[in-house]
């Protein structure tokens, strides 16, 4: 092929000689080696210029000509977790320090395509997270006779809260006893998770040794005076497998397992869904399809919650692993959730509650929610029914702030006090333990009362009580609650309170009762009873006021009329 006439191979030469001495002039700084690698502009946008709050979250975008691999390394890793959102754009989330911190963050990439290796610092600080006051109680006096309480800062055992004692239990001699129920109550515990492992009946009806050892357990909880969070698993481990039981052999172990439920529901605080899946969570599973996605997918599980709810009366609840799983079964959305008008009814919706057993693990609780939306559903939802569950690994997210914060967003009523080690442990450490040991479910107390002038025999009398509520969320279960008259000549008379203690949500609260004297000389308590074991002290609510609750009648002592 003929070149072009003014294009000669010397011409050609001199180009190329000229153009190398260009580029080096360009990539070499001066004073520099001009064989040396050039070391390209590295930088990182979106460094916060202002300290930031906590639990904020915010990008950062690296940008470089090289395509060496980028890595980065935080001085206080507990307190910032940083993701990969898409390539060399990093979400950052922070803690919740207990002081203002100072944090860095370095990035560095390798030397790759002719460029050096290069980094950059990002330096910020984390303001402290503020502790939370509790609000102060009503400061005007009401009309009547006023009676003060002094508020217990004491650890106070109650019914249907608090950490509880793992259980899980695979044959007879795992079986509890009511001694064992009453060691535990002694450390101030009420509950036991109960976790029946049935792996010998994945393709079977239940023996009656095994509904025998299941009674069992229910008896010594009556006896020693706890109650259970129960579930039912075909396994506990990855590696055992089937992880359940087919959808028709489940079925027929929750008819055969309806008698009991109705039997022993006094001592049942709350189901949880189970028998899908390892340990019962719903994940692992070798007969309810792993992701469902169409209604007919979703038609077993639902299948079984159905019968569930069927199985276990009606006062009670039942929790699901995450909120997808009733907003997806039963078409739930956001505008969906339970309100004071729909909540305490014998409906699907107000019967399904939610356990988390990866609280605190990371920003979503280990695929525990997948959206904002759903944090909101159960942050609405949770008011109304019962939450707990368990912490399963190390994060920022388990920081005490973080902890006590999420507790009161999402009403935590009960928590492991075993599982995740290292968890429990920060918070010892921390100085949040004790915390949440008084405030998860209820604390209630009583700041004053007033009564009718001049009470006399035959006469009415008014009380009205201002009652605060100190925990993460209110008493779950039917709850009896009746001003109580004992008369100086042994009668007994009760008035109901104006009040469901299921609406003395965390805050203040005002209930009134009336009631008739037989005659003008007594004393008057509040009974807080289970309606299910009215004769049962130990099941009674204590108010955490000095002087007040007499362990041996359930009785909370209000004032004395001589």
């Amino acid at each position: 092929m003929a070149r072009p006439p003014c294009f000669s191979i010397d011409t050609m030469k001199r180009f190329l000689l000229c153009a190398m001495v260009a580029i080096a002039a360009v990539a070499c700084k001066p004073g520099e080696d001009p064989n040396a690698l050039w070391n390209p502009e590295f930088t990182i946008t979106g460094a916060p210029t202002e300290p930031v709050e906590a639990y904020d979250v915010f990008t950062l975008t690296v940008s470089s000509l090289s395509d060496g691999v980028i890595y980065y390394e935080v001085d206080k890793p507990e307190l910032v977790s940083i993701a990969l959102r898409k390539r060399r754009v990093y979400s950052v989330a922070t803690g919740a320090p207990e002081q203002d911190t100072p944090i860095t963050i370095t990035f560095t990439q390798d030397d790759a395509g002719g460029y050096d290796a290069a980094s950059a610092v990002i330096k910020f600080t984390i303001k402290k997270k503020e502790a939370e006051e509790y609000p102060a109680g009503p400061s005007e006096d009401l009309d009547g006779v006023k009676v003060s309480f002094t508020e217990s800062f004491d650890h106070i055992t109650n019914p249907e809260r608090g950490f509880y004692c793992p259980a899980d239990i695979r044959k007879a001699s795992q079986a509890l006893t009511a001694e064992g129920v009453l060691a535990q109550r002694r450390l101030g515990r009420t509950l036991f998770y109960l976790g029946f492992i049935m792996s010998d009946f994945v393709d079977k009806d239940l023996p009656q040794e095994q509904l025998d050892l299941i009674q069992g357990c229910f008896d010594a909880l009556r006896e020693g005076g706890a109650k259970c969070i129960l579930r039912f698993s075909y396994s506990d481990s990855e590696g055992e497998t089937p992880w359940d039981a087919d959808i028709d052999v489940v079925m027929r172990h929750v008819e055969q397992l309806k008698p009991l439920l109705q039997q022993n529901a006094d001592v049942i605080f709350v189901m949880q869904a189970g028998f899908v899946g390892v340990w019962g969570e719903w994940y692992y599973t070798s007969h309810f399809n792993s992701n469902p996605k169409t209604d007919q997918d979703w038609a077993p599980r639902k299948n079984l919650v159905d019968a569930l709810l069927e199985a276990l009366p009606e006062n009670r609840q039942i929790q699901l692993r995450t909120p997808k799983y009733k907003m997806k079964m039963y078409g739930m959305e956001l505008k969906d959730t339970i309100t004071a008008a729909t909540a305490y009814q014998p409906t699907v919706l107000a019967r399904l509650g939610g356990h988390n057993d990866c609280f605190g693990a990371d920003a979503n609780d280990r695929g525990t929610f997948e959206s904002t939306v759903q944090r909101n559903y159960w942050k609405a939802e949770t008011r109304y029914t019962i939450m707990g569950g368990e912490t399963c690994e190390m994060s920022v997210y388990c920081l005490c702030s973080a902890t006590l914060q999420n507790m009161k967003d999402y009403h935590w009523t009960y928590l492991n006090n075993t599982f995740h080690g290292g968890v429990i442990s920060r918070w010892k450490e921390t100085g949040c333990y004790n915390q949440i040991v008084d405030r998860l479910g209820y604390r209630l107390t009583l700041q004053d009362l007033f009564y009718t002038p001049n009470p006399s025999a035959g006469k009415e009398i008014t009380i009205t009580l201002r009652i605060g509520n100190r925990g993460f969320a209110a008493p779950m279960n039917p709850r009896n609650a009746y001003v109580v008259f004992k008369g100086s000549d042994g009668s007994v008379t009760k008035a109901q309170l104006d009040a469901d203690p299921r609406t003395w949500h965390p805050g203040w609260h005002v209930a009134h009762a009336s009631l008739t004297m037989p005659v003008s000389k007594g004393t008057f308590y509040l009974e807080l009873s289970d309606p299910m074991l009215t004769n049962r002290p130990e099941y009674s609510i204590a108010l955490a006021n000095e002087g007040v609750f007499d362990s041996e009648t359930g009785l909370n002592k209000l004032f004395e009329l001589k």
